[in-house]
């Protein structure tokens, strides 16, 4: 008999102990999430055309030609007259639907291609975000402007340079 009682004993005390090993464990539900996206693409469709810009003579600075993001193009200084017809750059960029993509359009530096040493800075007009309203292959176009500082020293010539123009999911 003291020996059934040990055995009682011991499995009252094992099941003492698997009682508090679940009194003491803890459960939580957590939800996850995982959100796909499909991938940017960036096409150009524009090149951006300040037109011909012709020089006044004599001794002045600070002529700023420019055309807006939007279009609007300004030759206002009395010291140039532009002729031409100016364009923005547009691009088309498409990924999934509604998403809000950021732009990043840095700064063109222009070189005259008859005098590599004389550059121009064309200040770059861009929207910082576009959102996506078409995830198919129509995508979704937006513009880039710039300005360009001239003077009467600025040399004659055509000024070239490339947009570095990144897309990227924000």
């Amino acid at each position: 008999m003291v020996g059934t009682v040990r055995i009682i004993a011991l499995l009252v005390a094992l099941a003492a102990a698997a009682t508090a090993d679940q009194a003491a464990a803890a459960s939580a539900i957590i939800k996850v999430n995982a959100k796909a996206t499909k991938p940017l693409t960036l096409t150009s469709i524009q090149d951006l055309d300040l037109g011909t810009i012709v020089l006044a003579p004599g001794t002045w600075s600070g002529a700023t030609i420019s055309i807006s993001q939007a279009g609007v193009f300004r030759c206002t200084n009395p010291n140039t007259s532009c002729t031409g017809a100016p364009l923005v750059a547009t691009y088309t960029v498409s990924g999934s639907n509604n998403e809000t993509v950021k732009v990043t359009a840095p700064n063109v530096t222009l070189t005259n291609q008859s005098d590599p040493t004389q550059t121009l800075l064309l200040v770059v007009d861009s929207p910082s975000t576009v959102t996506l309203a078409n995830g198919g292959k129509k995508g979704t176009n937006f513009s880039i402007g710039g300005s360009v500082t001239l003077s009467s020293s600025t040399a004659g010539g055509l000024y070239a340079g490339t947009f570095d123009v990144t897309v990227d999911y924000n």
